[in-house]
C-alpha cells in the first residue's frame, strides 16, 4: 500500500457498463496529483520552519521508497528501476539518509517520533542484509522509531532469506508484507511477475521461523491469464497458511505500464477480465476470507484479529495524520500541505549531493479541501464516523455531501443514518470510482496524474 497513484480518465475498451477497461483508478490523495505545482513549494519550504501550531502534533509515519526491481512487471505504474549496480545503490541509499537527517532539522519536524513506517518499493528486499541494517539503523537516527506501533518491510518472494529476515525483525520491522499476487505459475509469468509458486512457498515459511508481528499476503485479482479457477485456487491456498492480514487490490492499467502498451500494439499474452469479472472475484474472495474468520478493515484488506492486526500505515494517512516521505518520487502529507519529491532518479540525487531538498510540486489544501480529502479517504475504509468530521471540522458531511450520498445511496453503494456514513459490499467494491463524486467543482473532470 503505497503513496504513489497515477488516476487517469482513459479511454480504450470498455467493458458492457461502459467502464474504460484501461486507466487507473485508486484514489491515493486528494485534490488530485495534476494540481500540484512548483510554485507551490515556497509554501511547504515555509512551514517546515514553523514550529508545529498544534498542541499535540497528528501522528507521524515515514515512507520511504526503495526503487530497485529486477524486472518491472507488466502492470507497475511505481516509479522503479531494473539494472541499477551496487555503487548506484549504495549512493541512493546514502541519499536517503541524508534527506532523513535534513528533515530532522525543520522545526515542523525536529524532536517528533514516527508513529509508523512503510518502507516500500520496488523492491526493498532486493537488498542484501548488510545494506538493509545500514538503511534502518541509519533512518533511526535522525528520527527515533523506539516508539512505533508498525513498521512496514515489503519482500518479493525470490529476494527472501533467512538472514535478512532476522536483521529486519532485529532492526524493528514489526511487518512483512509478501508480495504474491497469485499462486499459479503461468499466470505469474504472464504478468511479468520474476518469481514461482515455489518461491512463495519457500519464502512463507521462512518468514514464519522469524516472529513478526504482522504477516500480510498481497494479492490481485484482474491479471492477464487468471480465471475464476486460479483466483480461488490462491485464495485457498493462502487461508491454509492463515497470515494475519490478506491485501487484495484489482488490476488497473495505467497508460505508463508495460500492459497498457501491450493492449495497444496487441502483443497481449492472454485476456484480460473486465471490471465486471473483477468485482465478482473480489467479492468472492472477501465472502471466502471472511467465512475463514477474517474481518474487512478496508475496501482491499482483510485481517484476522480486528484489535491486534491493525494496518497503521494506509489507516492512520486516511485519517489525517502527518506522512513524510522520503526518497525518489516519494510524497509527504504535512499540515495540511501535500508535496512530492522529484520523480527521476539522477535530479534526485543531484539535488542532495547540493545539500539541498528534492523537492517537486506541492499543494496547499485550504480548509474545505481537507474536509473533503479526509472523508473520500475515509470512505476507503468502508465507514465514516459524523462525529469525527463535527468534533474536528465543525462540519455534518451528510448536510455537507448530501446530494452525491443521496444518489449513491438510491444505488445501493452506500447507506446514510445519523452516526455513520456505511459503504454496502457492493460500495466497497467500487469505492474509488465513487469518491470523485464528492471532489469539489474545480477538481473533477482534470488529469488525476
Amino acid at each position: 500500500m503505497k503513496m504513489a497513484g497515477s488516476h487517469t480518465e482513459a479511454g480504450g475498451p470498455e467493458t458492457q457498463s461502459g467502464e474504460p477497461l484501461l486507466g487507473s483508478y485508486f484514489v491515493a490523495a486528494y485534490p488530485p496529483f495534476s494540481q500540484w505545482t512548483v510554485a507551490a513549494l515556497d509554501q511547504y519550504r515555509h512551514l517546515l520552519t514553523q514550529p508545529s501550531p498544534l498542541p499535540k502534533p497528528v501522528p507521524l509515519g515515514l515512507y520511504v521508497h526503495i526503487p530497485f526491481c529486477t524486472e518491472r512487471c507488466q502492470y507497475c505504474y511505481y516509479l522503479s528501476y531494473a539494472g541499477k549496480t551496487r555503487n548506484q545503490i549504495d549512493a541512493y541509499l546514502d541519499a536517503l539518509l541524508a534527506e532523513l537527517a535534513v528533515y530532522a532539522q525543520q522545526p515542523l519536524l525536529a524532536g517528533r517520533m514516527v508513529d509508523f513506517v512503510y518502507l516500500g518499493g520496488g523492491t526493498p528486499s532486493l537488498l542484501s542484509p548488510g545494506r538493509v541494517v545500514r538503511l534502518l539503523r541509519g533512518l533511526a537516527q535522525s528520527f527515533s522509531w523506539q516508539a512505533a506501533r508498525e513498521v512496514t518491510f515489503e519482500c518479493a518472494p525470490q529476494t527472501v532469506n533467512l538472514p535478512k529476515l532476522r536483521e529486519l525483525r532485529e532492526a524493528g520491522v514489526t511487518r512483512l508484507s509478501l508480495g504474491v499476487q497469485q499462486l499459479d505459475d503461468d499466470v505469474l509469468a504472464r504478468n511479468g511477475r520474476s518469481h514461482s509458486v515455489r518461491d512463495v512457498e519457500r519464502a512463507y515459511a521462512e518468514i514464519r521461523q522469524v516472529a513478526f508481528d504482522v504477516v500480510n499476503i498481497d494479492l490481485m485479482v484482474g491479471m492477464v491469464g487468471e480465471s475464476d479457477e486460479s483466483v480461488h485456487r490462491s485464495l485457498d491456498r493462502v487461508v491454509e497458511w492463515a497470515p494475519e492480514n490478506v491485501t487484495i487490490y484489482q488490476l488497473e492499467i495505467p497508460p505508463n505500464t508495460p500492459l497498457y502498451r501491450a493492449v495497444g500494439d496487441r502483443t497481449l499474452d492472454g485476456t484480460l477480465p473486465s471490471w465486471e469479472v473483477k468485482r465478482g472475484r473480489l467479492h468472492q474472495a472477501f465472502a471466502r476470507l471472511e467465512a475463514a474468520g477474517y474481518t474487512l478493515r478496508s475496501a482491499y484488506t482483510a485481517v484476522r484479529d480486528i484489535d491486534r492486526h491493525r494496518f497503521l500505515y494506509m489507516e492512520e494517512q486516511y485519517r489525517g495524520s502527518d506522512l513524510l516521505g522520503i526518497g525518489v518520487s516519494s510524497f509527504s502529507y504535512l499540515n495540511g500541505v501535500h508535496q512530492q519529491n522529484l520523480a527521476a532518479f539522477e535530479p534526485y540525487m543531484r539535488s542532495l549531493r547540493a545539500g539541498t531538498l528534492p523537492l517537486g510540486r506541492a499543494y496547499v489544501l485550504n480548509d474545505e479541501e481537507r474536509v473533503v480529502r479526509e472523508f473520500v479517504l475515509g470512505l476507503k475504509l468502508g465507514r465514516v464516523e459524523q462525529a469525527y468530521f463535527r468534533d474536528k471540522f465543525g462540519v455534518q458531511v451528510d448536510r455537507r455531501f448530501a446530494e452525491p450520498l443521496s444518489r449513491l445511496s438510491a444505488e445501493g453503494w452506500l447507506t446514510i443514518d445519523p452516526t455513520a456514513i456505511t459503504l454496502t459490499r457492493q460500495g466497497l467494491l467500487r469505492v474509488d470510482r465513487m469518491i470523485p463524486s464528492f471532489y469539489l467543482p474545480a477538481h473533477r473532470g482534470v488529469p488525476y496524474g
